[in-house]
């Protein structure tokens, strides 16, 4: 698969999807995250982190962290809730508690990010990832899922 198909998204595996993302232009990243299939696209990556999380890697941690994404198509921003908590995660697609540390990023760094194509801590210093809340934490979130590579 070469071309970003978001039609076959929730059939592709964490791996293909890296590649996907890797091998897709950014326009055609903001295109799509930018349209009427963003909700389902931000749905499926949400939807793996529980079973992306490595529990043998959170320790004690305990933590609310809310991902801001900018870009929807009303201009607005889709808020997604992930709570690591007693060795498991779980996700809510509307915040319920106070976080530790928000994130907010673009549409096309958040597919970057979480397909293992961005390093956070870099995005943070760019300016492209904003992190406000617990600054420790952002820098090992990416530690704390299996995030494949493309």
């Amino acid at each position: 698969m070469t071309d970003f198909d978001p039609a076959n998204f929730a059939n592709v595996g964490p791996k293909e999807f890296a590649q996907l993302v890797k091998s897709t232009p950014d326009s055609k990243l903001n295109e799509v995250m930018t349209g009427e299939l963003r909700g389902k696209i931000l749905g499926e990556v949400f939807g793996r982190m529980p079973q992306l999380f490595r529990a043998d890697r959170a320790g004690s941690t305990n933590a609310v962290i809310h991902w801001n994404i900018t870009g929807a198509p009303d201009g607005g921003t889709d808020t997604y809730e992930v709570v690591v908590a007693d060795g498991a995660c779980t996700v809510n697609e509307t915040p319920q508690h106070d976080p530790r540390l928000s994130l907010t990023l673009g549409p096309v760094d958040f597919l970057k990010v979480v397909s293992g194509g961005a390093n956070p801590v870099m995005m943070f210093m760019t300016g492209k990832l904003k992190a406000k809340g617990d600054l420790g934490l952002a820098a090992n979130i990416a530690n704390l899922f299996d995030i494949p590579k493309a």
